[in-house]
């Protein structure tokens, strides 16, 4: 214990000299937080309120078909009418148009008449997925709705039928989930990504500055003439990367707890919320996710230390390290997509059922079950990747490969 005591503090100071190790630790998972709580709540409450109050340009096919409605729709201040032209399909896709309406010949003569076997179909021409010509499709099917009422409404008066024949009850709808279950299933994905993100990247400086850092200095050897055993050295070295690791957590998780504390006081947090954008967060659940974390700290500290042990140049090594990011994003990015909820299968997938339980410990949700299977699972993978970093530090063709 004396010597990884040694070998852990020698190899903390030398850490702590370098700049390039201080902002990894320090400045970026502190500004990281406050930049995804208010920079990105702000851009996107700012795009959904410019994309509702600006005026969206559609175009009317077949206007002269359905006068009526054409007359409603021009009323509409978050329409924009332009005329007609033949290529409005590619205008909507380049988005210079945000939607268009087609009306079948004779539209409004013909139901007028009553004709029961006529095709009166309108159709609306938009662009999935892009927010502002949505929005210009929920208005004018909006006010397409309220014209079919209207003459639902005048069919019945003159057939001397009350208008509730139709309607015989109501559909209300009211949200039973919490303000803070809300907010986990929408930026509950994105924040432990971010933390699992900027605890692998606080480790591979490290890892590989202590490693093939020191092959490229000549200082290695020296360090193994000196009377410290292997295992005692591969200790100490991971014990410094970790600690840069959970260094990183802890300083990005308190991060996250204080913005999100100053951003729920905020006059922003009410009109995030009723943008669909709530930031409400479980300072349980902010501490819960810091344990669940441990496990793939310690993951990531040792499986970099053996790789970057690996390499005979610090270049090499980055070579080696940067492949781990992409495996570490990619299970990362699946918690993101909708519809993948945690089953035994994903709490046994590394790094994917970490994110998958903070997703949930963030919405004030523990459920003990899944959250023992997934640190236990998490604890095994780590294990074995310490067992891995001790082993290479026992090979002679990995130490002196130089």
């Amino acid at each position: 214990m004396n010597q990884t005591s040694l070998v852990y503090r020698k190899e903390i100071l030398d850490i702590l000299r370098d700049r390039r190790t201080l902002i990894s630790m320090l400045v970026v998972p502190l500004l990281a937080m406050p930049a995804i709580i208010f920079g990105m709540s702000e851009l996107m409450m700012r795009m959904v309120q410019q994309a509702r109050s600006e005026s969206a340009t559609v175009m009317i096919l077949g206007a002269e078909y359905a006068p009526t409605i054409v007359e409603r729709l021009g009323r509409n201040p978050l329409l924009e009418i332009v005329e007609p032209e033949e290529d409005y399909q590619q205008q909507i896709s380049d988005k210079n148009l945000r939607a268009a309406i087609e009306f079948p010949q004779d539209f409004e003569s013909r139901l007028a008449a009553e004709d029961m076997d006529a095709d009166l179909t309108v159709t609306t021409y938009y662009h999935d997925g892009e927010i502002r010509s949505e929005f210009a499709r929920r208005t004018v099917e909006s006010a397409l709705a309220s014209f079919r009422e209207d003459q639902v409404a005048v069919r019945l008066l003159a057939r001397n039928v009350d208008k509730k024949l139709l309607e015989p009850f109501e559909t209300t709808s009211l949200n039973v989930a919490s303000e803070r279950a809300v907010s986990g299933e929408g930026f509950g994905g994105l924040i432990p990504y971010m933390i699992i993100l900027l605890t692998l990247q606080g480790a591979i400086y490290p890892a590989t500055d202590t490693t093939a850092g020191e092959k490229e200095r000549g200082t290695i050897e020296t360090i193994l003439a000196s009377p410290v055993s292997r295992t005692s050295l591969a200790v100490g070295k991971f014990l410094m990367v970790l600690t840069v690791a959970i260094c990183t957590s802890i300083l990005a998780l308190a991060s996250l707890g204080v913005s999100s504390r100053i951003f729920a006081s905020s006059d922003r947090a009410e009109l995030a919320t009723q943008s669909g954008m709530s930031m409400a967060m479980s300072p349980e659940g902010v501490v819960a996710m810091l344990l669940m974390v441990l496990p793939v700290a310690v993951m990531f500290s040792a499986l970099l230390l053996a790789l970057a042990l690996m390499a005979k140049s610090y270049k090499e090594a980055q070579s080696y390290t940067q492949p781990v990011v992409m495996v570490a994003i990619l299970p990362a990015i699946a918690s993101l997509l909708p519809g993948i909820d945690l089953n035994l299968k994903l709490a046994l997938v590394p790094i994917l059922n970490v994110s998958l339980s903070c997703k949930q410990l963030l919405s004030g949700t523990f459920v003990w079950n899944w959250i023992a299977i997934i640190f236990a699972s998490s604890c095994v993978y780590a294990a074995v990747a310490i067992g891995d970093a001790a082993f290479n530090f026992r090979r002679e063709s990995l130490l002196f490969r130089t």
